[in-house]
Order: C-alpha cells, then sequence, then structure tokens
C-alpha cells in the first residue's frame, strides 16, 4: 500500500494581524509548517508528503528551507482559489491508488500515533475522520435574533487529517465546487460516501489566531514532557 498526505497551506494570515501568512510564522524557532511536515515524515508508513503552496509563495518557501537547513523530502504543488481547488491540485499530482491524507498545514501538533492511525481506519473502512466533542455549551442562532441550545454531546468540532482511499477521494473531486464545502468530508458526503469518525486531539489545534501561537508552544512543551 502507498501512502500519501497533502498538506494545504493556503492562509493569508488575515486574522492572524500579520503580513507573513501564519503558516510561515514561527513557533518554537521553526515556521510552522516545518513541523507539520515533520509530523508527517516521522510516520512509520513514509508517506509521500505533497505541500499545496500558493504559487507566489514557492521562492518563499525554498529560502525558508535553506535558512533553516529543512531537508525533509516533499513535493510543492500548486495551490487554488479555495482550499477545494488546492485539494484538487494535489490530487492530480498522485498518480495511481493508495490512501491519501490530507491536513491543514497550521496544524502542526498532530501527533504520529494519530496520523497512522488515520491511515489505518482508511485501509478498514475507505476513510476517516477525525474530531473532537465540543466542551463549551453551544446555541444554534435562528432568525430575528433568537437561538436556541443544541446537546453538545450530538456535535463533534472537526479536525484534520482527514484520510481517504485516493480513488473515493478522486471520485468524490469530480463535483463542481459549492460554497458549503468546507472540508473533504463535506465533499465526500456530497459525492454519498458514508463519513467514518473517529477521536481526533485537543492538542491538535489550528493556528489561526495571534494567541493560538503561544497557546501551541505551551502545548508542544507539555507533549514533550509527557512520557
Amino acid at each position: 500500500m502507498k501512502y500519501y498526505a497533502i498538506i494545504v497551506a493556503g492562509g493569508s494570515g488575515n486574522r492572524m494581524q500579520s503580513a507573513v501568512p501564519k503558516q510561515f510564522l514561527l513557533l518554537d524557532k521553526q515556521p510552522v509548517l516545518m513541523h507539520t511536515i515533520t509530523a508527517f515524515h516521522s510516520c512509520a508508513l513514509n508517506p509521500h508528503i505533497l505541500l499545496v503552496l500558493n504559487i507566489d509563495q514557492h521562492k518563499y518557501w525554498e529560502e525558508l528551507c535553506l535558512k533553516y537547513n529543512f531537508t525533509i523530502p516533499h513535493q510543492v504543488v500548486n495551490g487554488g482559489a479555495q482550499r477545494y481547488h488546492s485539494v484538487k491540485n494535489g490530487l492530480k499530482a498522485i498518480k495511481g491508488k493508495g490512501i491519501v491524507a490530507v491536513h491543514d498545514a497550521v496544524r502542526p501538533l498532530i501527533s504520529v500515533q494519530l496520523i497512522t492511525k488515520s491511515y489505518q481506519v482508511t485501509e478498514e473502512t475507505g476513510n476517516c475522520i477525525i474530531g473532537i466533542t465540543p466542551t463549551d455549551s453551544v446555541r444554534r442562532v435562528l432568525e430575528n435574533g433568537k437561538s436556541e441550545a443544541l446537546s453538545r454531546d450530538e456535535l463533534v468540532l472537526i479536525q484534520t487529517p482527514q484520510t481517504f482511499e485516493i480513488d473515493l477521494l478522486r471520485k468524490a473531486y469530480q463535483a463542481p465546487f459549492r460554497n458549503e464545502f468546507t472540508d473533504d468530508a463535506s465533499v465526500a458526503e456530497y459525492a454519498g460516501f458514508k463519513i467514518n469518525l473517529i477521536a481526533g486531539e485537543r492538542e491538535n489545534i489550528k493556528i489561526t489566531h495571534p494567541e493560538d501561537l503561544e497557546i501551541a508552544s505551551i502545548l508542544k512543551r507539555m507533549i514533550k514532557r509527557t512520557p
């Protein structure tokens, strides 16, 4: 079986209040994206790593790799207008069958154990989507300023990687882009495929806001101290 990882790095950094895209910001003296690629490289299944990156950022990424002596093998693919198109470009760069994990570049704390489990579950079921249950109370916003309580036990906060048999995901991505395609699971579900959920990790946060970098740094130190 061949394994692949599509790392989607299309963030602009707007919510980070930074001119530098968030995947390039430093986490413990190294760009966030390098931590993410390292996690997949550390997986014993040895996935082929494809980095989907805006074409205008390719040169900058090359310079960062030289600056930080980052030599992990990976293939750089041109990004698209939306995440949907970036993933589709990544899929086009893969030849043949296998299993592919699609992961946000700005989730640098994903564990090797969860990456491996995602591939293994996908071998058994065709796909594997990870998520965590919310700990806060949740409400649905209705019209006219009204809202209603929802049971958090019935909700899951979806993370990445989202992992699929490649042929399954290719078939799903034949559908034209729709605004409701917010992740790969929504694309696959629209194509009629059943989504298989497993538990994610609370440490697997997405770097979105300025304070997330500090939180990630703290979590990273905590993970290192855990036996």
